[in-house]
Order: C-alpha cells, then structure tokens, then sequence
C-alpha cells in the first residue's frame, strides 16, 4: 500500500498545477490516472494485463480493461479532470459496456475521484456504486492518506486476483438488503413473526401488541419510543426553548442517504445501530437538513454527515483526550460545524468506526449526565 500513498501524494502536488488548467480526458490519463494504475499493480504498458481503448464484445470501446489471466475483470472509464462525474448517461453507458462484455466491476475517474460500481446488481444505473473515493484533500479534509489508499487498493491488482473486492461488493450490498428486509418486517411485523417471538418468551403474559411495538422502539428502522409518562402526582418541568433540540420538519433518511455509496451508508447504518445500542428504546434518531444526530432525552450526544467518500461524526469528548493514533479525529473546537460537538471522526471504513465505538460511548455517558 505503502506505491498507492506515494503516488496519491504525488497526485496531489499535480492537481494543484493543474486544478485551473481545464485539462482534457488524455492528458489527465497521462498525468493522473496512469500513475494511479500502476502504484494499483496495473502495468499499463503490458497489453495482456490493460487494455488500452479496450472493444468489447459488442463493439463498444473502453478507455482501460484491467485483465486477469488476459480476461477483463474491471473497466475503467476515464474523464477530464474536473468532470463531476454525476452525468448519469455517462454512469449508464459505462456499466452498459461493462455488462456487455461480461465484466463485474467498472470504475468512472477523473483521476482524482473514483467511482466503484457492482455491474450485476438489481438496481439503477447510479444506485450501483460501491464505494467512491476522492485524492483531493478539498473533498475530506480529515481524512488520511492511508484510508484512502486502503479504499483504492481494493481495485489492485492483488485484491482482484484474491477476490477481495468480490467478497466486500457481496457483503455491503447484503447488508442493505437484509437491513431493509428487517425494516419492513418489524415496522409491521406479520403474524408468523410475533407468534415466534412470543413462544421465545419465558413470560405468556406478553401480548402480541406489545411485542410489536417492542421491535418498533428496539429495531433501529422503527419509530421513536413514546415519551415516559409523568409519575402520578409530580408535576412535569417544561424544558426551556433552548434546552429543546430544534428540529426543522419534513426532513427523512433519505435525504441524508439519497445518492451516496453503499459502503458509506452501511457505515451509517452501522453507527445507528451503535448509538441506539447505548440505550435500547430509549436513543432517539433526529433528521436535521445537514445533519443526523442522536439523541438521549433532550440532549444530542452523536451527529453525523454522510459524504460521497465518508462520514463526518461529531461528538460530545474533550479533543484534548484524543488518542494520538486515530489519525481520522480532530479538534474542531476553532473550525466551523454543523454537527454537536468539538471532536470530528472522519469515517471512511468500518473498521474505523470500530474503533471510534468507545469515543461515541463516552459522548453517550457524558450526554446523558446532562439530560
């Protein structure tokens, strides 16, 4: 890994030569993406193992097919330097030839962004990215050189003959799906399901409703749990204005996750199950325009905001405590936020997040002293 950071170094020394230079797609394949595919084990110069202007089956052309055993397995379809690759004609067209030529994978680039995207899966165009990773440290700040060298080394040469990137596609994409399933099964759980459940149980004296609106409060994809009742005969303090989190209605999860990569939205599933996990029925999940926060009581102890490349987390710890070696958090006490909080995780796999568990948690403890 050690070719893929010097060269995403080197690429960004190039880009600020560049950046204003509106430089065209072949001299940004020379400049950008070559050097890329070669730190990646690509060896451009060897026929049997890149395709340069690569025809496919149907007689499309492609600007690159990586091959294994002289076979595609990925194409890549390169741009001028500052396209956004958001053109979703450009996205279908590349996944098209991808499809047609047999090919599981295929990457959009500029050659500082790259776009992954999982050819065979049942969804639109668009909707099949992968992960999306961008050199420029405009895009994540935050971010280090390291993670995204580990995102971009999936499409090495060494992790397609492993079949590493097979076998992430695979699991990410499940995820969703089965995530999704369960949503729908314990938002309205059927008949067979709670009947289950309630032979599980030890206690007969559980009804059916009840069960129900447990998965309701339990399951992250169901909805937020009743307000406790008062105690008989003690009278209810009326939070302040200022104390009540405001939250601007007619925002949902999809406008947080609308167009943003599996990998990054499994990352943020899985940090919504960590935070509810703090406390079962109680953690509730608030849908702002620029962020998503978590909350215990009235006070919000996580927030997050989902990029294309990772996900920005904010949280209630003292920066000064930060532990040296997670080089993905900062101290944003003096940097604007829209987030809760002065520590700033940038997450860009789920390993770090792993890693960041004990930092929610202590957001988590101190929040919930205050609430």
């Amino acid at each position: 890994m050690k070719d893929v950071v010097n060269c995403i170094e080197h690429l960004r020394l190039q880009l600020e030569r560049h950046r204003n230079k509106g430089l065209k797609e072949l001299p940004t394949r020379t400049i950008f993406i070559d050097p890329m595919l070669l730190a990646l084990g690509w060896d451009v110069r060897d026929p049997d193992e890149v395709g340069l202007e690569h025809t496919t089956v149907d007689g499309k052309s492609v600007d690159y097919a990586l091959k294994l055993n002289r076979k595609p397995v990925l194409h890549v379809e390169a741009k001028p330097l500052n396209d956004p690759l958001e053109d979703i004609k450009a996205i279908t067209q590349i996944v098209n030839y991808a499809n047609g030529d047999g090919v599981e994978w295929c990457v959009l680039t500029n050659g500082i962004r790259y776009r992954i995207y999982k050819v065979s899966e049942k969804a639109m165009a668009p909707d099949k990215i992968l992960f999306d990773v961008s050199l420029d440290p405009k895009d994540a700040p935050g971010v280090p050189v390291e993670a995204l060298a580990s995102s971009l080394s999936r499409i090495s040469r060494d992790s397609m003959a492993e079949g590493h990137l097979d076998r992430f596609g695979a699991e990410m994409f499940a995820n969703g799906k089965v995530r999704k399933a369960l949503d729908q099964l314990f938002a309205e759980a059927p008949p067979a399901l709670i009947r289950l459940i309630r032979t599980t149980i030890p206690d007969p004296s559980v009804a059916p409703a009840q069960i129900q609106q447990a998965l309701r409060r339990i399951w992250p994809g169901g909805v937020a749990p009743d307000p406790v009742a008062p105690r008989p005969g003690r009278r209810q303090a009326s939070p302040s204005a200022a104390s009540r989190p405001r939250m601007p209605p007619g925002y949902t999860e999809s406008h947080h996750t609308a167009g943003i990569p599996t990998e990054i939205v499994e990352i943020y599933r899985s940090l919504d199950s960590i935070c509810r996990n703090m406390a079962p029925g109680q953690v509730v999940q608030r849908f702002c325009k620029m962020y998503v926060g978590w909350n215990i009581g009235d006070t919000v102890f996580c927030s997050a905001h989902l990029y294309k490349g990772y996900l920005r987390i904010w949280l209630k710890v003292d920066p000064r405590s930060l532990d040296p070696a997670l080089t993905f958090a900062r101290d944003v006490t003096r940097i604007g936020h829209w987030g809760n909080g002065n520590t700033e995780l940038s997450i860009s796999t789920l390993e770090q997040l792993g890693l960041s568990e004990p930092l929610i948690r202590k957001s988590f403890e101190n929040s919930r002293k205050k609430a």
